[in-house]
């Protein structure tokens, strides 16, 4: 892994959380063709582990990219680390600034569930079910890297505005 991505700083402007959206989104298009491919396969399970292999490669890249990593974030100064940590627990960002894994992304594949449910009964049908298995896979996962996106979005944007002033002598 490139030691470089560590140093990725939060996007300061809206010019470039759009940029890092962009980046991101390419990146998410990307991995759901892949795992939409592998789910065209017709055998039980392979498509779950391969969802859950790209998410966990996939939403600490979405992190790394808007310099949300845990390390990342512990390495802005103290009021914006509180601003961080503010935004992130306002927006409900289960993986924002943290570390993914398997468990989280179990958690969060709870919330397209129906859908991946629907996805594995389909891909017994010969052909239209396994298209259709492959475009429910491939929506799924762009649902899910999208959600994070927005929080991350979210959590730039809070970046933005001027640190909350430190009361002295308190």
């Amino acid at each position: 892994m490139n030691n470089s991505t560590d140093w990725v700083v939060v996007p300061g402007t809206p010019a470039q959380i759009e940029a890092v959206v962009r980046q991101c989104r390419r990146l998410v298009n990307s991995r759901a063709l892949v795992a939409a491919g592998v789910s065209a396969v017709p055998i039980p399970g392979v498509d779950w582990v391969t969802d859950v292999a790209v998410l966990i490669r996939v939403l600490p890249a979405i992190n790394r990219a808007f310099g949300l990593t845990p390390e990342q974030i512990e390495r802005l100064a103290p009021d914006r680390r509180v601003v961080v940590y503010k935004a992130i627990s306002a927006g409900g960002g289960m993986l924002v600034g943290r570390f993914v894994t398997h468990e989280l992304v179990a958690r969060l594949l709870r919330v397209v569930g129906v859908r991946l449910t629907a996805q594995q009964a389909t891909k017994f049908v010969p052909i239209a079910g396994q298209a259709v298995s492959a475009l429910l896979t491939f929506s799924a996962l762009k649902y899910v890297c999208e959600q994070h996106i927005q929080q991350c979005v979210a959590v730039s944007r809070q970046l933005m505005l001027p640190a909350p002033e430190v009361a002295q002598g308190a």
